[in-house]
């Protein structure tokens, strides 16, 4: 069976939903998807329940009603399918039915309240949902304050109000709907907050391919895909599907033609399901978000009793690991290549460090393809290899339309100077003279001591660096003298053991200055982090400013 033709594959971006066609086509027969309770899918399956998936939506009278060339950036032409799930392969079933259909899916974290679901399915303007029962449960008493939503699909059984997932799937035609996907239908991410309130980024999904996905580095015709497949690659990532991470890097591995791994425990990690099911099927890539889901597995894998051997790719996004852990897995796993991706949901991968058993580093990255740079302060200007000042860790090239109903917001995240469009989320940075790039942090985490900036991912490296801290976040906290002084809100290692003074912590600031040493320190049970692994800054705050660490 050929595999389909698309217009959009000639201008060298191809849709989503032709990649996943193409790639079953190929190889029908080829495990793509294992799952929770002993699910296995082929490729042919799985496109299979997609395409069933797509018919229920377009049975709804769901899909894209204007054109992208006759929007502004801001503007969405489709349906917006919310998807509110664990980790599970209805999940990636949803989203790829969803392009199918010419319905935008976008992602919905599964912590939220009832209001606050009301306040993203709102700003996002969804007009259905797929869920799971129990986030249904959570969801239907403000059912009436949500008019747009026409359609809710529930994946595990009937549910009042809502229409079986199932059903639907069983109840469809043969074939496709008749509706073209094209590239520039939307892949919409909803981030996590870190830099203000949840913001719909809006991606031609034909960009999203290359510059989340993953699955080419360069625009090519939808043949070349097929020449670049890696059937060998088994992808199991620890990243909830609710984040960018987790979705980038499961899809990278379906649109490349290997297997996407789910554990067994997805409401939570556990490191003993995670290396038994690395073990049972021979993972080759592990996706982790930093500090908080490698040391639990780290702890788990240094008791014994775990092969591991089948992996070569430990893939790190969303949050940064310290010099120590990555030294750590790296002696665990002598063998691997570990990965320290950077980028945000605004501008896809920026940067990476890859580490190496004896040749790990960390804090300095290598821009992507030469298209990451530093602008400087005031957004007009790229900085120069070697200039002192911070600036704004920025990317040029494929790139999101803006922020979805915001065009202020899009103005300022994605600036053009010199005829080059870069998007700037809110990452300080400095541009070193070599061409790498230090990255400083969010500048929403930034402390302002004295009139001084300190970025808190480089005061936590160093104060993680102590044998006695287990995790750490470092904020700022009211002071008569500085306006805001840097404290070390931490957990330790072991219950007996002591928590180390601001003295103790000097000793390993190494080049910081001085202003930028932690001036206290609070120990926690618990550094409170999101499921995905990002640190709660504004929970920080509060504990270091006297408040209650519960």
């Amino acid at each position: 069976m050929d595999p389909p033709v698309y217009p959009d594959a000639e201008a060298g971006r191809v849709p989503v939903a032709a990649i996943i066609r193409a790639v079953a086509a190929a190889a029908p027969d080829a495990e793509c998807l294992i799952g929770p309770g002993a699910v296995r899918s082929t490729r042919a399956q799985f496109a299979d329940r997609a395409r069933r998936f797509s018919w229920a939506l377009v049975s709804e009278g769901l899909g894209c009603f204007r054109e992208r060339d006759e929007l502004l950036p801001h503007e969405s032409g489709q349906d917006h399918l919310a998807i509110l799930m664990l980790n599970r392969p209805e999940y990636l079933e949803a989203m790829v039915g969803a392009f199918n259909a010419r319905v935008a899916p976008f992602n919905v974290n599964h912590r939220y309240t009832a209001t606050e679901l009301v306040e993203v399915l709102t700003d996002a303007k969804a007009t259905a949902i797929v869920l799971e029962h129990q986030f249904l449960d959570v969801l239907r008493p403000a059912l009436h304050r949500l008019p747009l939503l026409r359609r809710v699909f529930c994946v595990d059984g009937q549910a009042e109000g809502a229409i079986d997932y199932e059903a639907a799937l069983a109840a469809a035609p043969e074939g496709y709907p008749s509706v073209e996907p094209s590239a520039d239908d939307l892949y919409l991410l909803y981030t996590g907050g870190t830099t203000g309130r949840p913001k719909g980024v809006m991606w031609r999904n034909g960009d999203a391919v290359i510059e989340c996905f993953d699955a080419a580095r360069t625009a090519q015709p939808l043949e070349a895909f097929l020449d670049v497949m890696r059937p060998d690659l088994r992808s199991l990532t620890c990243a909830p599907f609710m984040h960018g991470a987790g979705q980038w890097t499961a899809m990278r591995a379906m649109l490349a033609g290997g297997c996407v791994v789910i554990p067994e425990h997805t409401d939570h990690l556990d490191p003993v399901d995670v290396w038994h099911t690395i073990e049972r099927e021979s993972v080759t890539l592990l996706g982790i978000v930093g500090e908080s889901f490698a040391r639990p597995l780290l702890d788990e894998f240094e008791r014994g009793g775990h092969d591991a051997s089948s992996l070569n790719v430990v893939l790190t996004g969303g949050a940064p690991l310290s010099a120590r852990t990555k030294a750590r897995l790296l002696d665990a796993l002598p063998t691997v290549m570990v990965v320290d991706g950077f980028g945000s949901s605004e501008s896809g991968g920026q940067m990476s460090i890859v580490s190496t058993a004896g040749a790990a580093s960390s804090g300095v990255f290598r821009p992507r393809q030469n298209r990451t740079v530093v602008l400087s302060a005031d957004r007009t200007s790229v900085l120069t290899a070697g200039s002192e000042d911070v600036g704004w860790l920025a990317t040029g090239g494929r790139l999101p339309l803006g922020y979805l109903g915001d065009p202020e917001l899009t103005a300022l995240a994605y600036p053009t100077i010199g005829g080059v469009r870069y998007a700037a989320p809110g990452d300080h940075a400095r541009r070193r003279a070599d061409g790498s790039i230090e990255a400083l942090g969010r500048e929403s985490v930034c402390i302002n001591t004295g009139g001084e900036k300190v970025y808190a991912e480089e005061v936590e490296d160093a104060v993680l660096r102590h044998r006695s801290v287990l995790d750490c976040i470092v904020v700022g906290r009211p002071s008569e003298t500085w306006g805001s002084e840097v404290a070390a809100v931490i957990s330790l290692a072991h219950p007996a053991m002591d928590a180390p003074e601001p003295s103790e912590l000097a000793g390993l600031m190494g080049d910081l200055a001085r202003f930028k040493h932690p001036k206290s320190v609070i120990v926690v049970d618990e550094i409170r982090r999101s499921p995905a692994g990002k640190a709660d800054y504004a929970w920080a705050r509060e504990v270091a400013s006297g408040g209650s660490p519960s």
